[in-house]
């Protein structure tokens, strides 16, 4: 499997790489007040890829901040304590669960990307 995902991330380079290749001619882009950028078509491409991520990313920042102002509001799980203790008697008390020790418990394999 490790194979394959190098072979289909070699493909995919060697197809980029052939389209950059193949989109060397020069391309204008006009702004505004008569400015233009003449530049290769592949750089032009990159240029735009990588302003729609930057205007992504900005649009998400909202979003992100006010998740974050949430999750920080949030109390954290290991300082909440009971309000209340429940009774115990012995009609309403729950049998004691058996111990289990580490090593009672199945070996895990870690797997990797």
């Amino acid at each position: 499997m490790k194979y394959l995902l190098w072979l289909l991330k070699a493909a995919i380079f060697f197809t980029l790489f052939a389209f950059a290749l193949n989109n060397q001619h020069d391309a204008t882009v006009y702004f505004f007040f008569g400015t233009y950028w003449r530049a290769p078509l592949v750089l032009v491409v990159l240029a735009a890829f990588a302003g729609g991520l930057v205007v992504g990313a900005l649009g998400m920042l909202p979003g992100w901040w006010k998740h974050r102002a949430a999750a920080a509001q949030l109390p954290s799980a290991s300082s909440e304590a009971p309000s209340t203790a429940a009774p115990t008697t012995a009609a309403s008390a729950p049998a004691a669960a058996p111990s289990i020790s580490a090593t009672d418990l199945p070996a895990v394999r870690q797997h990797g990307l």
